[in-house]
């Protein structure tokens, strides 16, 4: 028999506006907290906000329920106005069970609002949270505003009548969660009853469940008389144009497919899978109609390997890896460097060493990239800034590999890779023109493979098999302009530093930094990779204290950008800070002999502004 349903009674709730909020949730790694926020961030994006995201996931596949080590986080930061951050510290908290308060409650604001799924403090949760009293019964959370929302109760009763089992009801708990967080904050349901309808469209009964536990957590917050206020964020005011979310790993899996349309040559990407880069390669494999290829090889070693092959070969070729794996590779990117062959190795980076910290981030493999292969073998290096900005760095990457013919290592980190903001669409014209040149000229004499062109000393790129242009490389030392194998001592000084001078040349031909506030002043804060948000937000808070500080960002890290040493020396002191022990420092104090204060953080968590605030306010009033 079928029942009308009822309407809500309504309870009036004063609406009171924020200009942004901070938000975390918390819980299991199969709670679906992960889901919740990604649904959080698109309804903010479509309401107009501006956002950043930091998702935290567990290094175990599937840590014991309950366990400290298996506690998932995503934060999103939504704002009216421009944020480069997910946020120093969360305003509101949704923990779902213990474990998830203890380890993200040290983070959340003091007068946090905090919103616990009371139903999963049992005493045995509790016990292996480690816990010594009842968190919810002692003093613990006295600073906080609490609210006590039996969730899994709640959600249960919304499902009495579905077909569905226990355990698939209890999995529905994080949208009746996302329901109330959805009412809270005047989120329309809209795009999420959307994606529920098409992600189980050929399982009706999960949606109808789904959707019924959305609307249960929206209509609980509705009727209950628990929370006195809801707020609104108003839609950020943002340049026109089409947008959309992006994560770094979506971003730059969309450059590299710019640059195989651009060119009209196809990309190979040879890729074993590492976290945080798989994604790219499941990204780049849906790619197949726009000129890519994916190819998963059965270690990091094959991998570099096919990418040398399909340079050689003549196409774009590109792989992708993390810290370990881009130590795996590092006999065969030497093999590219002797070689002299275009190609791209991204590394996104991951706490280390070793196996480290897999699903956390750091900037630690800088001097790797740099130093970590056997004799003088310079590359090229660039790092993206934000999850955004991995598009147009994807396409500079490879603009520099086949402009050079050198291999580039492109930094990302895990925090850009899994982080999302909005994007606006670029127009198809203003993409960088990227062009390829295989050389084709033949002359009648024998050809030489390491000709070089004057002005970059980028050597032929021919395919294999070009009547009158056939040539051998390998690994040992070549001859200058011939290429033939030499052991002759003066020949292989000379080669080592053309192959110097080749990457310094790459200087005349990337743009000169910009300074973030005046050009001459008593401090300057050099940044590179993800540190670029908490570095730039500091920097221009600071600037409005009063205080005489500016700021540059590094995407070139090999070469340097041709002014950074006159920017430098335009200021007293130097602050570098990185999420290692100090390795950009390390470099900079060692090329431009200055002073530069390193100021690190290993936690395999980004920097918050504050942090870097309060170092610059040390430094500028001489406590440092």
């Amino acid at each position: 028999m079928m029942h009308a349903s009822k309407e809500p009674a309504r309870v009036s709730k004063p609406i009171i506006s924020k200009e942004q909020v901070v938000i975390r949730f918390a819980g299991d790694s199969g709670d679906g907290m992960q889901l919740t926020g990604n649904q959080f961030t698109n309804t903010a994006v479509i309401a107009g906000n501006d956002i950043c995201t930091f998702p935290d996931f567990p290094a175990e596949i599937r840590a014991p329920a309950g366990s400290l080590p298996g506690v998932s986080g995503f934060q999103i930061n939504f704002s009216q106005h421009d944020i480069r951050t997910p946020g120093d510290v969360p305003n509101v908290l949704v923990a779902m069970n213990p474990a998830a308060l203890k380890v993200n409650l040290i983070d959340l604001e003091k007068g946090g609002i905090l919103i616990i799924n009371k139903d999963t403090f049992t005493e045995s949760h509790i016990k292996k949270a480690g816990y010594e009293t009842h968190p919810l019964e002692d003093d613990s959370l006295s600073e906080y505003r609490v609210y006590l929302v039996p969730i899994t109760t709640l959600n249960a009763k919304s499902l009495e009548d579905s077909p569905l089992g226990p355990k698939e009801i209890h999995r529905c708990k994080n949208f009746f969660a996302l329901g109330l967080m959805y009412w809270m904050y005047g989120r329309s349901l809209d795009s999420t009853t959307t994606w529920i309808q098409q992600k189980f469209g050929k399982k009706p009964e999960l949606a109808e469940a789904n959707l019924k536990s959305l609307k249960a957590g929206y209509n609980f917050g509705l009727t209950t008389e628990m929370f006195a206020e809801r707020y609104e964020v108003p839609p950020a005011k943002i340049e026109p144009g089409t947008y959309r979310k992006i994560t770094g790993n979506e971003a730059v899996s969309l450059g590299f497919t710019a640059v195989a349309q651009s060119t009209g040559i196809p990309l190979l990407l040879s890729s074993y899978p590492i976290t945080p880069a798989s994604d790219i390669l499941h990204e780049l494999s849906r790619y197949k109609h726009y000129g890519v290829m994916t190819f998963q090889a059965e270690d990091e070693i094959a991998a570099m390997g096919v990418t040398i092959g399909a340079s050689f070969a003549g196409i774009l070729a590109l792989t992708t890896t993390s810290g370990p794996g881009l130590a795996l590779k590092s006999e065969a990117i030497n093999l590219a460097i002797m070689t002299e062959l275009p190609l791209v190795i991204v590394d996104v980076q991951r706490g280390g060493p070793s196996t480290g910290l897999p699903t956390k981030t750091e900037q630690s493999d800088l001097l790797q990239a740099m130093f970590g292969r056997n004799g003088d073998s310079p590359i090229a290096i660039v790092a993206p800034q934000s999850p955004s900005d991995c598009f147009e760095m994807a396409m500079e990457a490879f603009r520099i590999a086949l402009n050079h013919m050198t291999p580039v290592i492109y930094l990302s980190d895990g925090n850009i890779a899994n982080s999302s903001e909005p994007w606006k669409l670029p127009r198809i014209e203003d993409l960088p023109k990227i062009t390829v040149k295989h050389f084709t000229q033949k002359t009648g004499k024998p050809f030489n493979p390491y000709q070089r062109d004057e002005k970059t000393l980028a050597r032929p790129w021919v395919l294999p098999g070009t009547p009158g242009l056939e040539h051998r490389i390998g690994g040992l030392e070549k001859q200058d302009i011939k290429g033939g194998v030499s052991y002759d001592p003066i020949n292989h000084e000379a080669m080592t530093h053309l192959r110097m001078e080749k990457i310094l040349r790459i200087a005349e031909d990337i743009p000169e930094l910009k300074t973030v506030g005046p050009k001459k002043g008593k401090i300057l804060v050099v940044g590179w990779g993800s540190t670029y948000g908490a570095i730039t937000s500091a920097v221009l808070r600071s600037q409005n204290k009063g205080l005489s500080v500016s700021s540059v960002h590094l995407r070139h890290l090999n070469p340097f950008p041709k002014n950074l040493g006159t920017i430098i020396s335009n200021f007293e002191k130097i602050l570098i800070p990185e999420m290692n022990t100090g390795q950009l420092a390390l470099l900079i104090r060692a090329r431009f002999l200055v002073d530069a204060q390193s100021f690190t953080k290993v936690q395999g968590r980004p920097f918050q502004v504050r942090e870097i605030m309060q170092k610059i306010e040390e430094i500028h009033d001489g406590h440092e």
